[in-house]
């Protein structure tokens, strides 16, 4: 489904990747690990098109999306990749429900499609009584399961995550686990997952080991 083909970046003098070849399965939970500076949220932001390598190709499907300028990037994106991340970045000042909503209006959704669809993700969630409650009202992994209906909210082919479980308790980190791999039962649902989290990693059906700009065995 996603194919990652001679991938290389560098910020100034620092070469942060250098040449990274992989391919994703739909359905499949895979895990990125490796030590801080190999890469790996690097390599996230590029295969989620948020960033642009210096050379390499992105395939979705067969389909180069670093050939895209940046507007037809930017609706590619939102309609394809759905993103969490350590912090959740929810909007402070909305509901849950709205911003669940959030990538549904940037796509061009009414209100009430919008509306509809967010209601199911949060009671997929165990989030329906908490629909009107703003991020500071939450619990932590009450927050991180919002952004990860977010995250769904235009049913996109692949969600990436950023130690999406990194700032969680155990309890938490072990619910939101759960989660992914219900999606995956459930809606079909593919992950790539950014973490240090080794139980997390070991449950995964496949671990890419980045060291030094490069995959490795």
């Amino acid at each position: 489904m996603i194919k990652i083909e001679g991938i290389t970046k560098t910020f100034g003098t620092l070469e942060v990747l250098k040449g990274i070849d992989l391919e994703i399965n739909k359905g499949e939970i895979v895990s990125i690990v490796g030590p801080s500076g190999a890469g790996k949220t690097t390599l996230l932001h590029i295969m989620g098109t948020l960033d642009r390598p210096d050379s390499g190709r992105v395939m979705y499907d067969g389909r180069d999306a670093m050939t895209m300028n940046d507007a037809r990037l930017s609706a590619f994106r939102n309609a394809n990749v759905g993103f969490i991340f350590q912090f959740h970045q929810l909007l402070p000042e909305f509901t849950a429900l709205e911003n669940v909503m959030i990538p549904a209006f940037i796509a061009g959704r009414t209100v009430s499609q919008a509306s509809a669809r967010a209601g199911e993700l949060l009671k997929f969630m165990g989030l329906s009584q908490r629909a009107g409650h703003k991020p500071s009202q939450l619990s932590g992994g009450e927050q991180q399961r919002v952004a990860v209906a977010r995250a769904l909210m235009n049913n996109p082919s692949v969600i990436l995550a950023d130690e999406p479980s990194g700032s969680l308790d155990t309890k938490n980190k072990e619910e939101l686990h759960r989660i992914f791999f219900l999606l995956r039962e459930q809606m079909g649902q593919t992950f790539v997952i950014v973490t240090h989290d080794e139980a997390l990693a070991s449950l995964t059906d496949r671990t890419i080991h980045l060291r030094d700009g490069l995959v490795v065995e």
